[in-house]
């Protein structure tokens, strides 16, 4: 009782004594307002900022490689009496991300055991060192881990987990054009990366 005596000196009345307003029902308060308006607004600044970060998150699924074109290497006419593997020069266009790479690449062309011509990465399989000709040796050898390959690629010794990797070869209007491609390291199958 002395609570109620204290509230009603102060010019307040208990709550239990008070009597609701059906307008004051109906229409909530500018506090409740404002209080609605500030969770609508923090909602959608919340939606509004992860857009950039869903985007980001997800851009790998969706994310469409670069094409890869056909680059010359030469006529066929030059390779015609190559007896040991020629390098040659080939630009490679990649995107990365928002923008355009142009490199060039080495190949070496070569004959196959049936007389063809093959195109070589020079890409070594194990860790992506350039591998070169030693032609007093005949052999392609990897300065990085002393891999050892064949004049055709194949896989001698050494760490590399699979032989050179060979290119898509083809022939138009007596040019021999290869498409050159990036493929996975340390894995004893070739697998396409790009």
């Amino acid at each position: 009782m002395g609570t109620a005596r204290r509230q009603t000196d102060l010019g307040l009345r208990p709550e239990s004594g008070r009597k609701s307003d059906p307008e004051e029902i109906a229409f909530p308060g500018r506090r409740s307002f404002l209080g609605v308006l500030l969770g609508v607004g923090t909602v959608t600044m919340g939606a509004l900022l992860s857009v950039p970060l869903a985007r980001f998150t997800l851009y790998p699924l969706f994310a469409r490689t670069t094409e890869t074109k056909w680059s010359d290497l030469g006529a066929v006419k030059e390779f015609s009496s190559i007896t040991s593997p020629v390098k040659r020069l080939v630009t490679v266009e990649r995107l990365d991300g928002w923008r355009e790479n142009v490199s060039e690449q080495a190949v070496y062309v070569n004959r196959s055991g049936s007389g063809h011509l093959r195109v070589l990465s020079t890409i070594c399989p194990h860790l992506g060192c350039s591998v070169s000709w030693h032609e007093d040796r005949r052999l392609f050898i990897c300065p990085c881990h002393g891999g050892v390959f064949a004049p055709d690629g194949t896989l001698i010794s050494g760490p590399p987990p699979r032989s050179m990797d060979a290119l898509n070869t083809k022939t138009e209007d007596g040019t021999l054009k290869v498409e050159y491609q990036y493929f996975r390291k340390l894995v004893p199958t070739k697998v396409l990366i790009g």
